[in-house]
């Protein structure tokens, strides 16, 4: 099966006074709905059997125009959330990383449960398990996950073979894609796909 992994859209920044205490669970900024658009014009080129998506809000909006390009529902699969699905706050990984923020530090070193993460072992054992029961579910068909950085970059990681659980940054909408023979191999065909932020895809292409 051909598994295309879809990293979720621009979200807004949300801070932990905005919350009450509660999980962070921003929409997409204005950007980030015009990315998912761009997402969704390309992908409708291609032909898939399923579209999967996180529940969290990011990913739902950022599904929601591939799932109207392609006339089909956004099946919400709860493995595919992210490890600090439970953080009170939304900062871009990118403003920490520009900042100095000493959470970039922890979250690079695996330190998640400072900030209300999994811890690494358990965020892997639940995206292997996802990943093996997506590939079991769809064999022979063409996949659609939109999910979060973190699972990209573990998805891959473990088919891959590697160690580290954060190991690149997926851009936003940034497509990524495994293959998974029935036979039991599996491959990363590609990482980080961002040609439809810049230009268009005709039907023959």
């Amino acid at each position: 099966m051909d598994l295309v992994i879809v990293r979720h859209a621009e979200p807004v920044r949300v801070e932990a006074h905005e919350t009450n205490g509660n999980p962070a669970d921003p929409q997409l900024t204005e950007r980030g709905r015009t990315q998912a658009d761009r997402l969704a014009d390309w992908l409708r080129h291609e032909h898939f059997d399923a579209i999967l998506v996180s529940p969290k809000r990011r990913a739902i909006e950022t599904a929601a125009p591939i799932a109207h390009a392609l006339a089909m529902p956004a099946l919400v699969v709860d493995g595919l959330i992210e490890y600090d699905s439970l953080a009170t706050e939304y900062i871009p990984i990118e403003e920490m990383q520009a900042n100095g923020d000493p959470r970039f530090a922890a979250m690079i070193e695996g330190r998640w449960e400072e900030f209300g993460g999994e811890a690494p072992a358990a965020f892997r054992a639940r995206i292997s398990m996802t990943l093996d029961t997506i590939i079991a579910q769809h064999a022979g068909q063409r996949v659609i996950a939109v999910c979060h950085g973190g699972v990209v970059n573990l998805a891959l990681a473990i088919v891959a073979g590697l160690e580290r659980h954060l190991w690149f940054r997926p851009e936003y909408t940034s497509i990524s894609r495994i293959v998974a023979s029935r036979n039991g191999a599996r491959s990363v065909q590609s990482i980080n796909e961002t040609a439809h932020l810049f230009g268009r895809r005709d039907a023959a292409s």
